[in-house]
């Protein structure tokens, strides 16, 4: 039998979809793909899903690039299309559902949670629901179900609006970062398994007034994973993230400095559940004295405040800051948080996970463990610069193998731009 082509298999996708959550009142957004949700603007007039759902040419033309998307599947009997309306329909299911099994829809039909519910209930063989909704992204971690409500947050006032552009708000799916990929030592795993008990044990927590949890100081050197531990955490736990710099928000006009941290605040309290990320936590949170300015003096007062009203337990907010420099925090600021986490210079057998991570999809001829062993001293950072150049170095030869000598020119690079951070040129 021959087998239909991948365009016309998503355009059948699409139609059984429609046909099957038009059918089933059971069947909800969760159940929906990412593509089907977004071929059907689910989210961008609210977030309720509106039936019927109906394929036309012009959603075809949007969603798939198709152009008189009737014309490619009219000589299928179970589809008819409403000339004046311009929609297709399917008019057999059952039919309909077969012909995409055998014409090679199969895959498709096991990772779409809507067909795979119609196709368990049918008992067409080994698709299952369950496994299909497990694997399917969830709607709460997209950017269709967060811009809503940071445009909400925008309306309000202009004061938000502008401290909305002192952040980046990432939803979880648009987080490359992942712990699948991201090494990390058993301290930072275990603080990974306390977030998730707290998670799960909230309303335990909240009756017994245990609050003091979800509140992370991320402490080592540049470029050992604090930001992307940061990040990876956001995507295991679904929930979106707030990166802040102090350096940004600290103003030079005065008095400012502290609205913007009031503001930061309210922001994360206001998109809970989230997790709120401080980069540079000692830029403001330094020890204080008497030569200090006024204002920078109540902008840590403010911080210090801040921090204190927001909780994962109450609130819904997990705050983390992150530095480099943990000796010139205010002790007042160390007090904040229930957990140090420290991130440090990785040893051999790190360097040697770290490398197999980075190199898990490229053809790489040096061996590994040698390699860890000759990158002492070197960052996560650096490791992931080195093979960077070195993949360079092998596609301007035309090659997509790295040689020992592609490997060479990415350690030169790194040993250069570190011995040139030392001089004081470059920042951290």
């Amino acid at each position: 039998m021959e087998m239909a082509d991948h365009t016309t298999l998503r355009l059948m996708e699409l139609l059984l979809t429609a046909e099957i959550v038009n059918r089933e009142e059971s069947l909800g957004i969760a159940d929906l793909t990412p593509a089907c949700r977004e071929a059907f603007s689910i989210g961008k007039n609210g977030s309720d899903l509106k039936r019927p759902f109906i394929v036309s040419n012009s959603l075809a033309k949007r969603a798939l690039g198709i152009e008189e998307a009737h014309a490619l599947i009219s000589s299928n009997p179970f589809i008819g299309f409403d000339d004046f309306g311009q929609r297709l329909s399917v008019t057999a299911l059952d039919s309909a559902a077969r012909w995409f099994l055998d014409r090679g829809g199969r895959d498709l039909a096991a990772s779409n949670p809507v067909l795979a519910f119609y196709y368990e209930k049918s008992g067409a063989g080994d698709i299952r629901y369950g496994d299909a909704a497990l694997h399917n992204p969830r709607y709460e971690d997209s950017r269709t179900f967060l811009q809503p409500r940071i445009d909400a947050l925008k309306a309000e006032s202009e004061e938000i609006r502008d401290a909305l552009g002192l952040v980046a708000i990432y939803a979880p799916e648009e987080i490359e970062e992942s712990f699948e990929t991201f090494v990390a030592t058993s301290e930072q795993r275990e603080v990974i398994g306390k977030i998730q008990i707290a998670l799960k044990n909230r309303d335990f927590l909240k009756t017994h007034q245990i609050y003091q949890v979800g509140r992370l100081l991320f402490v080592g050197p540049p470029g050992t994973g604090k930001t992307s531990f940061a990040l990876s955490l956001a995507r295991e736990l679904h929930m979106p993230i707030l990166e802040a710099r102090l350096s940004m928000i600290t103003s030079q006009y005065l008095g400012e400095t502290s609205k913007n941290i009031d503001r930061i605040f309210e922001i994360a309290k206001r998109l809970s559940p989230c997790i709120l990320f401080i980069d540079e936590f000692d830029y403001v949170a330094r020890t204080r004295d008497s030569d200090d300015h006024g204002a920078m003096k109540r902008a840590v007062n403010t911080l210090l405040k801040s921090i204190d009203q927001i909780s994962l337990v109450k609130t819904g907010v997990l705050f983390i800051g992150a530095t480099n420099h943990p000796g010139i925090l205010d002790e007042a600021a160390w007090r904040r948080f229930d957990d140090a986490v420290p991130f440090t210079i990785p040893d051999a057998p790190m360097r040697e996970a770290i490398l197999r991570s980075i190199t898990r999809t490229i053809r790489i001829i040096p061996d590994l463990p040698l390699l860890a062993a000759r990158t002492e001293g070197f960052t996560g950072a650096d490791l992931r610069l080195m093979i960077k150049e070195a993949v360079m170095a092998a596609l301007i030869e035309g090659r997509n193998e790295i040689t020992d000598i592609d490997i060479e020119q990415g350690m030169l690079l790194v040993d250069r731009r570190n011995a040139l951070r030392q001089t004081g040129w470059i920042g951290a």
